[in-house]
């Protein structure tokens, strides 16, 4: 493409691998708002669904915990479904970046985006 301009025929095969590495982190940050994770406590009777990003989405509460003199257990058990999913939220972003550095060739403990 450049042949014959000396080092520019490889400036631009790194402009365009850096273009490459930004299109795929892109893509990643678009596909971690469509990853799902779901947290939950009290086995199962409170579930809280969030986004790999971490922004809550859902909340499932089964009714058998809803009883007056238990306010204070249900708001606990809502509290610890939504840390669950968020800690699940971010253990699942990290995999995925972890996944995209490792496809270009970057060190794991590489930060992305930059």
């Amino acid at each position: 493409m450049l042949k014959g301009l000396g080092g520019l025929g490889d400036m631009a095969k790194m402009m365009q691998a850096a273009k490459d590495m930004q299109d795929k982190v892109q893509r990643l940050q678009d596909d971690l708002d469509n990853i799902k994770v779901q947290g939950e406590s009290g086995g199962g009777l409170v579930r809280a669904t969030a986004t790999a990003k971490g922004e809550l989405t859902a909340l499932e509460i089964d009714p058998s915990i809803f009883v007056a003199s238990e306010k204070e257990l249900v708001e606990d058990l809502i509290l610890a479904a939504i840390k669950d999913a968020q800690r699940r939220a971010q253990d699942r972003s990290q995999q995925e970046m972890s996944r995209i550095t490792q496809e270009l060739g970057l060190p794991a403990d590489m930060k992305l985006p930059f």
